[in-house]
């Protein structure tokens, strides 16, 4: 009698987690450290790349290559799910890219300004290591990423 209450205990967490899931009613994310998109009862994994850093004229900038990403949403507040291993979700930013010569850059510095302002993201848990994460405002049709503070790892997508 004692195994099976303790069973029960050590199983309830990972039982209300999944509750959560599927009151959302979309799968886990397949792969950890990859933000996913919500799409109805679907996840569109994101575009994973580098950015290159590029400094001129007293100007930071971080470019990725392509005027397009191959992830798109039609949200203009759109919501993601996050499974995180390596990657703390509270080091994640978003922000806006600017398509030029067929590249998506973001001009990060100006003389010694930061002039790259993220958007504010909300992270809900949803389990234990998954988080859903809002984005508390409407974008604008255009080129986004969400990139974790302090490396240039790029995820992109495309709000059309």
């Amino acid at each position: 009698m004692r195994f099976r209450i303790l069973t029960v205990v050590w199983l309830l967490p990972w039982v209300l987690a999944a509750q959560d899931l599927n009151k959302l009613g979309v799968p886990n994310p397949p792969k950890p450290d990859i933000p996913y998109l919500i799409h109805g009862s679907r996840l569109v994994e994101l575009e994973q790349g580098e950015a290159s850093e590029e400094v001129k004229k007293n100007e930071l900038r971080y470019w990725v290559a392509g005027g397009a990403a191959t992830s798109k949403t039609p949200l203009a507040a759109p919501e993601f799910l996050f499974d995180s291993a390596e990657i703390d979700p509270r080091d994640l930013k978003l922000y806006g890219f600017e398509v030029v010569k067929g590249r998506r850059e973001i001009l990060f510095r100006k003389k010694k300004k930061v002039v790259a302002e993220p958007y504010f993201l909300q992270l809900e848990g949803i389990e234990a290591r998954v988080v859903r994460i809002r984005i508390n405002a409407s974008l604008a049709p255009g080129e986004y990423c969400l990139t974790p503070d302090g490396r240039n790892t790029v995820f992109t997508f495309a709000v059309f």
